[in-house]
Protein backbone atom coordinates (compact mmCIF):
# COMPACT_ATOMS: atom_id res chain seq x y z
CA UNK A 1 0.00 0.00 0.00
CA UNK A 2 1.44 3.36 -1.10
CA UNK A 3 1.15 5.94 1.66
CA UNK A 4 0.46 9.53 0.54
CA UNK A 5 2.60 11.97 2.52
CA UNK A 6 1.39 15.19 0.93
CA UNK A 7 -0.80 16.53 -1.84
CA UNK A 8 -0.86 14.00 -4.69
CA UNK A 9 0.73 14.65 -8.07
CA UNK A 10 -1.82 16.24 -10.37
CA UNK A 11 -3.61 18.03 -7.53
CA UNK A 12 -5.86 20.72 -8.99
CA UNK A 13 -4.76 24.04 -7.50
CA UNK A 14 -6.73 26.97 -8.83
CA UNK A 15 -9.46 29.51 -8.30
CA UNK A 16 -13.21 29.95 -8.69
CA UNK A 17 -15.71 32.59 -9.78
CA UNK A 18 -19.35 32.73 -10.90
CA UNK A 19 -20.66 34.45 -14.01
CA UNK A 20 -23.36 36.42 -12.19
CA UNK A 21 -20.83 37.97 -9.78
CA UNK A 22 -17.92 38.40 -12.17
CA UNK A 23 -18.80 38.40 -15.85
CA UNK A 24 -20.84 41.54 -16.52
CA UNK A 25 -21.93 42.22 -20.10
CA UNK A 26 -25.48 41.67 -18.96
CA UNK A 27 -27.17 42.82 -22.19
CA UNK A 28 -24.45 42.05 -24.71
CA UNK A 29 -24.62 39.65 -27.67
CA UNK A 30 -28.18 38.55 -27.05
CA UNK A 31 -27.94 37.69 -23.37
CA UNK A 32 -31.22 37.83 -21.48
CA UNK A 33 -31.70 39.04 -17.89
CA UNK A 34 -31.03 36.61 -15.06
CA UNK A 35 -32.30 36.60 -11.50
CA UNK A 36 -29.05 38.33 -10.47
CA UNK A 37 -29.71 41.32 -12.70
CA UNK A 38 -32.53 42.74 -10.57
CA UNK A 39 -30.57 42.53 -7.30
CA UNK A 40 -29.52 45.92 -5.98
CA UNK A 41 -26.17 46.70 -4.42
CA UNK A 42 -26.01 46.32 -0.66
CA UNK A 43 -23.86 47.52 2.19
CA UNK A 44 -23.65 47.30 5.95
CA UNK A 45 -26.66 49.63 6.33
CA UNK A 46 -28.56 48.76 3.14
CA UNK A 47 -30.02 45.34 2.55
CA UNK A 48 -29.64 43.83 -0.90
CA UNK A 49 -33.08 43.78 -2.50
CA UNK A 50 -34.93 42.12 -5.36
CA UNK A 51 -36.54 44.85 -7.46
CA UNK A 52 -39.31 44.58 -10.11
CA UNK A 53 -38.54 42.83 -13.43
CA UNK A 54 -37.13 45.98 -15.04
CA UNK A 55 -34.24 47.80 -13.31
CA UNK A 56 -35.30 51.00 -11.55
CA UNK A 57 -33.84 54.44 -12.15
CA UNK A 58 -31.60 55.56 -9.31
CA UNK A 59 -30.72 52.04 -8.19
CA UNK A 60 -27.30 50.44 -8.63
CA UNK A 61 -27.19 46.89 -9.96
CA UNK A 62 -23.63 45.66 -9.40
CA UNK A 63 -24.02 42.44 -11.39
CA UNK A 64 -24.66 44.33 -14.62
CA UNK A 65 -20.97 45.10 -15.05
CA UNK A 66 -19.49 43.23 -12.07
CA UNK A 67 -15.74 42.80 -12.69
CA UNK A 68 -16.30 42.83 -16.47
CA UNK A 69 -14.72 39.47 -17.25
CA UNK A 70 -16.73 39.68 -20.46
CA UNK A 71 -14.16 42.16 -21.79
CA UNK A 72 -11.16 41.17 -19.63
CA UNK A 73 -11.24 37.36 -20.02
CA UNK A 74 -7.93 37.09 -21.87
CA UNK A 75 -6.10 39.31 -19.38
CA UNK A 76 -7.58 37.50 -16.39
CA UNK A 77 -6.79 34.03 -17.69
CA UNK A 78 -3.24 35.23 -18.33
CA UNK A 79 -3.01 36.21 -14.66
CA UNK A 80 -4.41 32.82 -13.61
CA UNK A 81 -1.70 31.20 -15.71
CA UNK A 82 0.96 33.36 -14.03
CA UNK A 83 -0.18 32.03 -10.67
CA UNK A 84 0.16 28.53 -12.07
CA UNK A 85 -3.49 27.49 -11.96
CA UNK A 86 -4.17 23.85 -12.79
CA UNK A 87 -7.96 24.32 -12.67
CA UNK A 88 -10.39 27.22 -12.99
CA UNK A 89 -13.92 26.75 -11.72
CA UNK A 90 -16.29 28.97 -13.67
CA UNK A 91 -20.01 29.07 -14.35
CA UNK A 92 -21.85 29.62 -17.59
CA UNK A 93 -24.63 32.17 -17.62
CA UNK A 94 -27.76 30.23 -18.61
CA UNK A 95 -29.41 33.36 -20.00
CA UNK A 96 -26.41 33.98 -22.25
CA UNK A 97 -27.10 30.61 -23.90
CA UNK A 98 -30.92 30.62 -23.66
CA UNK A 99 -31.93 34.25 -23.03
CA UNK A 100 -35.38 33.35 -21.70
CA UNK A 101 -34.55 29.80 -20.66
CA UNK A 102 -37.36 28.07 -22.51
CA UNK A 103 -36.33 28.57 -26.16
CA UNK A 104 -35.79 25.67 -28.53
CA UNK A 105 -32.47 26.91 -29.92
CA UNK A 106 -29.47 28.42 -28.14
CA UNK A 107 -27.90 31.83 -28.65
CA UNK A 108 -24.83 31.19 -30.79
CA UNK A 109 -23.13 34.44 -29.79
CA UNK A 110 -23.22 33.36 -26.16
CA UNK A 111 -21.67 30.02 -26.98
CA UNK A 112 -18.91 31.70 -28.98
CA UNK A 113 -17.94 33.74 -25.93
CA UNK A 114 -17.41 30.59 -23.86
CA UNK A 115 -15.62 28.94 -26.80
CA UNK A 116 -12.97 31.65 -26.44
CA UNK A 117 -12.75 31.36 -22.67
CA UNK A 118 -12.44 27.57 -22.61
CA UNK A 119 -9.94 27.48 -25.48
CA UNK A 120 -7.83 30.13 -23.76
CA UNK A 121 -7.83 28.18 -20.49
CA UNK A 122 -6.77 25.02 -22.26
CA UNK A 123 -4.01 26.85 -24.14
CA UNK A 124 -2.47 27.59 -20.72
CA UNK A 125 -2.93 24.04 -19.48
CA UNK A 126 -5.73 25.07 -17.10
CA UNK A 127 -8.51 22.51 -16.64
CA UNK A 128 -11.93 24.20 -16.81
CA UNK A 129 -14.51 23.08 -14.26
CA UNK A 130 -17.94 24.33 -15.32
CA UNK A 131 -20.88 24.93 -13.02
CA UNK A 132 -24.00 24.65 -15.16
CA UNK A 133 -26.27 26.66 -12.84
CA UNK A 134 -24.80 29.06 -10.27
CA UNK A 135 -27.40 31.48 -8.89
CA UNK A 136 -28.21 32.79 -12.39
CA UNK A 137 -31.46 31.27 -13.67
CA UNK A 138 -32.98 33.21 -16.58
CA UNK A 139 -35.39 35.75 -15.09
CA UNK A 140 -38.15 34.67 -17.48
CA UNK A 141 -38.24 31.24 -15.81
CA UNK A 142 -39.02 32.97 -12.51
CA UNK A 143 -41.67 35.31 -13.87
CA UNK A 144 -43.42 32.87 -16.21
CA UNK A 145 -43.05 29.56 -14.37
CA UNK A 146 -42.40 30.50 -10.73
CA UNK A 147 -38.87 29.12 -10.69
CA UNK A 148 -37.82 25.62 -9.68
CA UNK A 149 -41.02 24.80 -7.80
CA UNK A 150 -42.25 24.09 -11.34
CA UNK A 151 -41.19 20.69 -12.70
CA UNK A 152 -41.10 22.08 -16.25
CA UNK A 153 -37.72 23.65 -15.43
CA UNK A 154 -36.19 20.16 -15.43
CA UNK A 155 -36.69 19.92 -19.19
CA UNK A 156 -35.45 23.46 -19.83
CA UNK A 157 -32.33 22.76 -17.78
CA UNK A 158 -31.63 19.49 -19.62
CA UNK A 159 -31.93 21.20 -23.00
CA UNK A 160 -29.38 23.77 -21.80
CA UNK A 161 -27.07 21.13 -20.31
CA UNK A 162 -27.17 19.04 -23.50
CA UNK A 163 -25.99 22.02 -25.53
CA UNK A 164 -23.04 22.48 -23.17
CA UNK A 165 -22.09 18.80 -23.03
CA UNK A 166 -22.13 18.53 -26.82
CA UNK A 167 -20.43 21.86 -27.51
CA UNK A 168 -17.57 21.27 -25.08
CA UNK A 169 -17.11 17.53 -25.53
CA UNK A 170 -13.42 16.80 -25.06
CA UNK A 171 -12.72 20.34 -23.82
CA UNK A 172 -14.51 20.29 -20.44
CA UNK A 173 -14.23 17.12 -18.36
CA UNK A 174 -15.29 18.39 -14.92
CA UNK A 175 -18.85 19.61 -14.40
CA UNK A 176 -21.01 20.68 -11.47
CA UNK A 177 -24.77 20.52 -11.92
CA UNK A 178 -25.96 23.12 -9.37
CA UNK A 179 -24.16 25.49 -7.04
CA UNK A 180 -24.82 25.00 -3.32
CA UNK A 181 -28.06 23.10 -3.94
CA UNK A 182 -28.48 22.51 -0.20
CA UNK A 183 -28.93 26.25 0.38
CA UNK A 184 -32.56 25.44 -0.36
CA UNK A 185 -32.81 24.32 3.26
CA UNK A 186 -32.38 28.03 4.15
CA UNK A 187 -34.59 31.05 3.27
CA UNK A 188 -31.58 32.47 1.38
CA UNK A 189 -31.97 29.74 -1.24
CA UNK A 190 -35.51 30.39 -2.41
CA UNK A 191 -34.47 33.14 -4.82
CA UNK A 192 -30.75 32.54 -5.28
CA UNK A 193 -30.94 28.78 -5.85
CA UNK A 194 -34.44 28.30 -7.19
CA UNK A 195 -35.41 31.65 -8.69
CA UNK A 196 -38.65 31.73 -6.71
CA UNK A 197 -39.38 35.44 -6.66
CA UNK A 198 -42.75 35.33 -4.92
CA UNK A 199 -42.18 35.77 -1.15
CA UNK A 200 -45.10 33.39 -0.57
CA UNK A 201 -42.95 30.59 -2.00
CA UNK A 202 -40.20 31.08 0.57
CA UNK A 203 -41.26 28.25 2.85
CA UNK A 204 -39.93 24.76 3.48
CA UNK A 205 -42.45 22.83 1.34
CA UNK A 206 -41.72 24.99 -1.72
CA UNK A 207 -37.98 24.99 -1.17
CA UNK A 208 -37.75 21.21 -0.75
CA UNK A 209 -39.98 20.72 -3.80
CA UNK A 210 -37.64 22.95 -5.78
CA UNK A 211 -34.69 20.93 -4.45
CA UNK A 212 -36.35 17.71 -5.55
CA UNK A 213 -36.75 19.07 -9.08
CA UNK A 214 -33.10 20.14 -9.13
CA UNK A 215 -31.99 16.73 -7.84
CA UNK A 216 -33.96 15.11 -10.68
CA UNK A 217 -32.40 17.49 -13.20
CA UNK A 218 -28.96 16.76 -11.79
CA UNK A 219 -29.41 12.99 -11.98
CA UNK A 220 -30.65 13.16 -15.56
CA UNK A 221 -27.78 15.50 -16.48
CA UNK A 222 -25.22 13.10 -14.99
CA UNK A 223 -26.53 10.26 -17.16
CA UNK A 224 -26.61 12.51 -20.21
CA UNK A 225 -23.06 13.74 -19.64
CA UNK A 226 -21.73 10.17 -19.37
CA UNK A 227 -23.60 9.13 -22.53
CA UNK A 228 -22.27 12.08 -24.54
CA UNK A 229 -18.70 11.63 -23.29
CA UNK A 230 -17.70 8.74 -20.99
CA UNK A 231 -14.72 10.82 -19.84
CA UNK A 232 -16.99 13.41 -18.26
CA UNK A 233 -16.80 13.67 -14.48
CA UNK A 234 -19.91 15.24 -12.97
CA UNK A 235 -20.12 16.35 -9.36
CA UNK A 236 -22.51 17.96 -6.92
CA UNK A 237 -21.77 21.12 -4.95
CA UNK A 238 -22.73 21.59 -1.30
CA UNK A 239 -22.41 24.67 0.89
CA UNK A 240 -21.12 22.78 3.88
CA UNK A 241 -22.85 23.94 7.06
CA UNK A 242 -20.60 22.99 9.96
CA UNK A 243 -22.57 23.49 13.18
CA UNK A 244 -20.89 22.35 16.39
CA UNK A 245 -22.94 21.61 19.54
CA UNK A 246 -22.83 24.77 21.67
CA UNK A 247 -22.56 22.70 24.86
CA UNK A 248 -21.87 19.08 25.69
CA UNK A 249 -25.49 18.59 26.74
CA UNK A 250 -26.73 15.48 24.89
CA UNK A 251 -29.60 17.50 23.42
CA UNK A 252 -27.13 19.91 21.84
CA UNK A 253 -24.95 17.11 20.54
CA UNK A 254 -27.93 15.35 18.99
CA UNK A 255 -29.29 18.60 17.59
CA UNK A 256 -25.93 19.31 15.91
CA UNK A 257 -26.14 15.89 14.27
CA UNK A 258 -29.68 16.61 13.07
CA UNK A 259 -28.63 20.04 11.82
CA UNK A 260 -25.94 18.48 9.65
CA UNK A 261 -28.29 15.79 8.41
CA UNK A 262 -30.93 18.24 7.25
CA UNK A 263 -28.72 21.00 5.89
CA UNK A 264 -25.94 18.88 4.35
CA UNK A 265 -26.89 15.25 4.01
CA UNK A 266 -30.36 15.27 2.45
CA UNK A 267 -29.04 16.74 -0.78
CA UNK A 268 -25.69 14.97 -0.44
CA UNK A 269 -27.24 11.53 0.05
CA UNK A 270 -29.55 11.87 -2.94
CA UNK A 271 -26.68 13.08 -5.13
CA UNK A 272 -24.25 10.36 -4.05
CA UNK A 273 -26.43 7.43 -2.98
CA UNK A 274 -29.45 8.08 -5.19
CA UNK A 275 -32.04 7.87 -2.41
CA UNK A 276 -33.60 10.09 0.22
CA UNK A 277 -32.30 9.08 3.67
CA UNK A 278 -34.68 7.86 6.37
CA UNK A 279 -34.22 10.95 8.53
CA UNK A 280 -35.38 13.12 5.61
CA UNK A 281 -38.64 11.19 5.35
CA UNK A 282 -39.26 11.66 9.06
CA UNK A 283 -38.37 15.36 8.87
CA UNK A 284 -40.76 15.88 5.96
CA UNK A 285 -43.53 14.03 7.77
CA UNK A 286 -43.12 15.94 11.03
CA UNK A 287 -42.85 19.35 9.31
CA UNK A 288 -45.85 18.98 7.03
CA UNK A 289 -43.76 18.70 3.86
CA UNK A 290 -45.48 16.58 1.24
CA UNK A 291 -43.39 16.44 -1.93
CA UNK A 292 -44.73 15.69 -5.37
CA UNK A 293 -42.52 12.67 -6.08
CA UNK A 294 -43.58 10.61 -9.08
CA UNK A 295 -43.17 6.82 -9.41
CA UNK A 296 -40.36 7.14 -11.94
CA UNK A 297 -38.34 9.58 -9.80
CA UNK A 298 -36.75 6.87 -7.63
CA UNK A 299 -35.16 5.17 -10.65
CA UNK A 300 -33.99 8.51 -12.05
CA UNK A 301 -32.23 9.46 -8.82
CA UNK A 302 -30.66 6.03 -8.41
CA UNK A 303 -29.30 5.98 -11.96
CA UNK A 304 -27.79 9.49 -11.86
CA UNK A 305 -25.39 9.53 -8.92
CA UNK A 306 -22.40 11.86 -9.07
CA UNK A 307 -18.72 11.06 -9.59
CA UNK A 308 -17.39 13.38 -6.90
CA UNK A 309 -18.50 15.81 -4.19
CA UNK A 310 -17.47 19.45 -4.19
CA UNK A 311 -17.99 21.89 -1.35
CA UNK A 312 -17.78 25.50 -0.31
CA UNK A 313 -16.29 25.96 3.14
CA UNK A 314 -15.68 29.34 4.75
CA UNK A 315 -16.51 29.13 8.44
CA UNK A 316 -18.34 27.28 11.19
CA UNK A 317 -20.92 28.14 13.84
CA UNK A 318 -22.58 26.52 16.86
CA UNK A 319 -26.14 25.27 17.33
CA UNK A 320 -28.10 24.54 20.48
CA UNK A 321 -31.42 23.31 21.81
CA UNK A 322 -30.62 24.20 25.43
CA UNK A 323 -29.14 27.68 25.42
CA UNK A 324 -29.32 30.96 23.56
CA UNK A 325 -26.16 32.70 22.42
CA UNK A 326 -24.93 35.65 20.42
CA UNK A 327 -25.60 35.09 16.72
CA UNK A 328 -22.91 35.33 14.08
CA UNK A 329 -23.07 35.41 10.29
CA UNK A 330 -22.02 32.75 7.83
CA UNK A 331 -22.51 31.57 4.27
CA UNK A 332 -26.29 31.80 4.01
CA UNK A 333 -26.75 31.04 7.72
CA UNK A 334 -26.85 32.81 11.08
CA UNK A 335 -26.19 30.61 14.11
CA UNK A 336 -24.53 30.91 17.53
CA UNK A 337 -21.09 32.47 17.84
CA UNK A 338 -18.27 30.16 18.92
CA UNK A 339 -16.32 31.90 21.71
CA UNK A 340 -13.13 30.06 20.73
CA UNK A 341 -12.91 31.49 17.21
CA UNK A 342 -12.00 34.80 15.63
CA UNK A 343 -14.15 36.24 12.86
CA UNK A 344 -13.80 38.28 9.69
CA UNK A 345 -15.03 41.86 9.46
CA UNK A 346 -18.31 40.44 8.15
CA UNK A 347 -18.71 38.15 11.16
CA UNK A 348 -17.79 34.85 9.48
CA UNK A 349 -15.85 32.80 12.02
CA UNK A 350 -12.45 31.48 10.94
CA UNK A 351 -12.11 27.77 11.64
CA UNK A 352 -9.40 26.05 9.59
CA UNK A 353 -9.45 22.88 11.71
CA UNK A 354 -13.15 22.67 10.91
CA UNK A 355 -12.22 22.06 7.28
CA UNK A 356 -10.28 18.93 8.23
CA UNK A 357 -13.24 17.81 10.32
CA UNK A 358 -15.65 18.40 7.43
CA UNK A 359 -13.48 16.65 4.84
CA UNK A 360 -13.20 13.57 7.05
CA UNK A 361 -16.93 13.64 7.73
CA UNK A 362 -17.82 13.78 4.03
CA UNK A 363 -15.30 11.15 2.97
CA UNK A 364 -16.29 8.76 5.75
CA UNK A 365 -19.91 9.06 4.62
CA UNK A 366 -19.51 8.80 0.85
CA UNK A 367 -16.08 7.35 0.00
CA UNK A 368 -15.83 9.23 -3.29
CA UNK A 369 -13.39 12.02 -4.27
CA UNK A 370 -13.82 15.56 -2.92
CA UNK A 371 -12.86 18.92 -4.40
CA UNK A 372 -12.95 22.16 -2.39
CA UNK A 373 -14.32 24.66 -4.91
CA UNK A 374 -14.87 27.66 -2.62
CA UNK A 375 -12.78 28.82 0.32
CA UNK A 376 -11.57 32.32 0.97
CA UNK A 377 -11.69 35.47 3.08
CA UNK A 378 -13.81 38.51 2.32
CA UNK A 379 -12.03 41.68 3.45
CA UNK A 380 -11.93 45.41 2.75
CA UNK A 381 -8.56 45.51 0.99
CA UNK A 382 -6.78 48.83 0.55
CA UNK A 383 -4.21 49.89 -2.03
CA UNK A 384 -1.21 51.18 -0.06
CA UNK A 385 0.93 54.20 -0.92
CA UNK A 386 3.41 51.91 -2.64
CA UNK A 387 0.63 50.74 -5.00
CA UNK A 388 0.52 47.26 -3.49
CA UNK A 389 -2.19 45.38 -1.63
CA UNK A 390 -0.65 43.81 1.49
CA UNK A 391 -3.35 41.25 2.31
CA UNK A 392 -1.40 39.26 4.90
CA UNK A 393 -4.71 38.35 6.62
CA UNK A 394 -5.85 36.52 3.47
CA UNK A 395 -2.54 34.69 3.18
CA UNK A 396 -2.83 33.61 6.82
CA UNK A 397 -6.42 32.43 6.29
CA UNK A 398 -5.53 30.38 3.22
CA UNK A 399 -2.34 29.00 4.82
CA UNK A 400 -4.25 27.73 7.85
CA UNK A 401 -6.83 26.01 5.65
CA UNK A 402 -4.26 24.46 3.31
CA UNK A 403 -2.40 23.04 6.33
CA UNK A 404 -5.62 21.34 7.43
CA UNK A 405 -6.33 20.13 3.88
CA UNK A 406 -2.97 18.37 3.93
CA UNK A 407 -3.81 16.83 7.30
CA UNK A 408 -7.06 15.52 5.82
CA UNK A 409 -5.13 13.97 2.93
CA UNK A 410 -2.86 12.28 5.50
CA UNK A 411 -6.06 11.07 7.22
CA UNK A 412 -6.88 9.23 4.00
CA UNK A 413 -9.31 11.68 2.39
CA UNK A 414 -9.23 11.50 -1.42
CA UNK A 415 -8.93 15.21 -2.13
CA UNK A 416 -8.58 16.13 -5.81
CA UNK A 417 -8.27 19.89 -5.74
CA UNK A 418 -8.69 23.32 -4.21
CA UNK A 419 -10.06 26.34 -6.08
CA UNK A 420 -10.05 29.38 -3.81
CA UNK A 421 -12.93 31.87 -3.92
CA UNK A 422 -12.77 34.16 -5.80
CA UNK A 423 -9.46 34.39 -7.53
CA UNK A 424 -10.26 37.97 -8.57
CA UNK A 425 -12.39 40.54 -6.78
CA UNK A 426 -16.07 40.19 -7.64
CA UNK A 427 -19.52 41.11 -6.37
CA UNK A 428 -20.43 39.49 -3.06
CA UNK A 429 -23.50 37.29 -3.57
CA UNK A 430 -24.94 37.95 -0.12
CA UNK A 431 -24.48 41.73 0.08
CA UNK A 432 -23.87 42.95 -3.47
CA UNK A 433 -20.68 44.69 -2.35
CA UNK A 434 -17.34 45.05 -4.10
CA UNK A 435 -15.91 46.23 -0.78
CA UNK A 436 -16.08 42.66 0.52
CA UNK A 437 -13.16 41.51 -1.59
CA UNK A 438 -12.07 37.87 -1.91
CA UNK A 439 -9.62 38.03 -4.78
CA UNK A 440 -5.93 37.42 -5.10
CA UNK A 441 -6.22 39.94 -7.94
CA UNK A 442 -7.51 43.44 -7.14
CA UNK A 443 -10.14 44.88 -9.50
CA UNK A 444 -10.53 48.67 -9.44
CA UNK A 445 -14.31 48.73 -9.00
CA UNK A 446 -16.21 50.15 -6.05
CA UNK A 447 -19.64 50.00 -4.45
CA UNK A 448 -20.78 53.23 -6.11
CA UNK A 449 -19.92 51.85 -9.55
CA UNK A 450 -16.76 53.88 -10.01
CA UNK A 451 -13.38 52.47 -10.99
CA UNK A 452 -11.47 51.78 -14.18
CA UNK A 453 -11.61 47.95 -13.82
CA UNK A 454 -7.83 47.67 -13.98
CA UNK A 455 -6.28 44.55 -12.47
CA UNK A 456 -3.49 44.42 -9.88
CA UNK A 457 -1.99 41.34 -8.16
CA UNK A 458 -2.17 41.40 -4.35
CA UNK A 459 0.54 39.96 -2.09
CA UNK A 460 -1.59 36.80 -1.88
CA UNK A 461 -1.17 36.37 -5.65
CA UNK A 462 2.57 35.88 -5.32
CA UNK A 463 2.21 33.74 -2.20
CA UNK A 464 -0.28 31.42 -3.92
CA UNK A 465 2.05 31.22 -6.91
CA UNK A 466 4.68 29.65 -4.59
CA UNK A 467 2.13 27.33 -3.02
CA UNK A 468 1.08 25.97 -6.41
CA UNK A 469 4.63 25.65 -7.73
CA UNK A 470 5.58 23.61 -4.65
CA UNK A 471 2.36 21.55 -4.70
CA UNK A 472 1.41 22.88 -1.30
CA UNK A 473 4.76 22.41 0.42
CA UNK A 474 5.94 26.06 0.49
CA UNK A 475 3.43 27.91 2.67
CA UNK A 476 5.85 30.53 3.96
Amino acid sequence: MNEILGFPDGFFWGGATAANQYEGGWQEDGRGPSIADILTGGSVDKERRITPPAPLDGEFYPNHEASDFYHHWKEDIGLFAQMGFKMYRMSISWSRIFPKGDEEEPNEAGLRFYDQVIDELRSHGIEPMVTISHYENPLHLSLEYGGWKNRRLVDFYLRYAKVLFERYRGKVRYWLTFNEINMLTEPFGAYFCAGMADPADNNEPCRFQAMHHQLLASALAVRMAHEIDPDNQVGCMLAYHNGYPYTCHPKDVFYAQQYGQIHNSIAGDVHVRGVYPGFAKRYFREHGISLDIRPEDADILKAGTVDYVSISYYSSTCVSMTQEGELTAGNGTANIKNPHLEASAWGWQIDALGLRYVLNQIYDRYQIPIIIVENGLGAADEVDADGRIHDTYRIDYMRQHIVQMKEAVLDGVELLGYTCWGCTDLVSASTGEMKKRYGLIYVDKHDDGTGDLSRKPKDSFFWYQKVIKSNGEDLG
